[in-house]
């Protein structure tokens, strides 16, 4: 009698996607087909595509699953100018990127951190209506939609709204130290690139592993900060997501406090909000769970019924 044989792991693939100014590098598991929806994972910061390793190969059974090192980070390119670390331009990379990887069939997003600030830009995008099938969101909100709430916040002149928005300001300390000159770069460069691993298994307790690029992704990634946080805060626009919309909502996060993400009824028509007893650094800290959460979420919008966990999670 022949012994049954053991699926074999899907090995990854990296391939190079021009986009414009820089090369970003992508990591693909598995084929495109008609049965295997395309998942795009897009990372934070100071992260780069490896952050996604375990979540893409619990992923890699039944879906086509793309991890693509954003500009500055990973083995992507690194442009120099703030300018060029634009959340619009940022969009021009991810659209470089879908064209290559599927080009005829709409994607599934799934953002974390600054990634998931990146997917808000997307899915927001009317040039890119129709190419997202849907978003889970992780960990990082739409800065306009953060800018708007901040200030009707400060408009409602209660107690508890006003320490509401200081608890997240608080949370948000390193954005202005990421504005300073210089300083962000050489604590990078000095030792929080060496560190950085340590400073995830105290914080957060996961193992993080070394990357050789650290420091590089920490120093390239502030131009993220300082090329989009003033500009929106100064003047945000109400941004309408053209997908269904999937929140992945750490409870601990020391980052985003849960409640940035409780209004966001009113930027989608299509909204589920997950929490989860978490920090902020879920895909790390638990892959396996966030992977079953993004292929509950994509089989439903591919057509399954949808799970008691997403029917007790949809808002509209």
């Amino acid at each position: 009698m022949q012994a049954p044989q053991v699926p074999q792991p899907v090995l990854p693939q990296t391939c190079f996607i021009d986009a414009g100014d820089v090369r970003l590098a992508a990591t693909r598991w598995g084929e495109p087909g008609p049965a295997r929806p395309t998942i795009v994972l897009v990372h934070g910061y100071p992260d780069s595509s490896a952050v996604w390793q375990a979540v893409a190969a619990q992923l890699a059974g039944r879906f086509d699953v793309v991890a693509y090192d954003v500009r500055g980070a990973g083995r992507s390119t690194a442009p120099r100018a703030t300018a060029a670390y634009r959340l619009q331009t940022l969009a021009d990379d991810f659209i470089a990127v879908i064209d290559a990887v599927s080009p005829q069939r709409a994607v599934h997003l799934v953002g974390h951190d600054w990634g998931s600030i990146q997917g808000w830009e997307f899915v927001t995008d009317p040039r890119l209506q129709g190419r997202i099938a849907s978003f889970t969101s992780c960990s990082g909100p739409c800065l306009d939609h953060a800018a708007i709430a901040l200030r009707e916040l400060r408009g409602q002149r209660s107690l508890a709204a006003l320490g509401e928005a200081l608890r997240q300001l608080m949370a948000s300390w390193y954005i202005g130290v990421f504005h300073l000159p210089w300083l962000p770069e050489l604590a990078w460069r000095l030792w929080l690139g060496r560190a950085w691993p340590r400073y995830l298994r105290v914080t957060e307790g996961v193992r993080g592993r070394p990357s050789p690029t650290q420091a590089a992704d920490g120093c390239h990634g502030v131009r993220l900060y300082r090329a989009n946080i003033l500009p929106t805060l100064r003047a945000p626009h109400p941004r309408h997501a053209h997908a269904p919309v999937q929140l992945i909502v750490p409870l601990h996060d020391r980052y985003v406090k849960p409640a940035v993400t409780e209004a966001m009824h009113r930027w989608t028509a299509q909204l589920w909000r997950r929490t989860v007893p978490a920090r902020h650094w879920l895909p790390l800290a638990d892959p396996s769970g966030f992977a079953a959460m993004v292929g509950d979420f994509v089989d439903h919008i591919e057509g399954a019924a949808p799970s008691a966990a997403l029917r007790a999670s949809r808002l509209h």
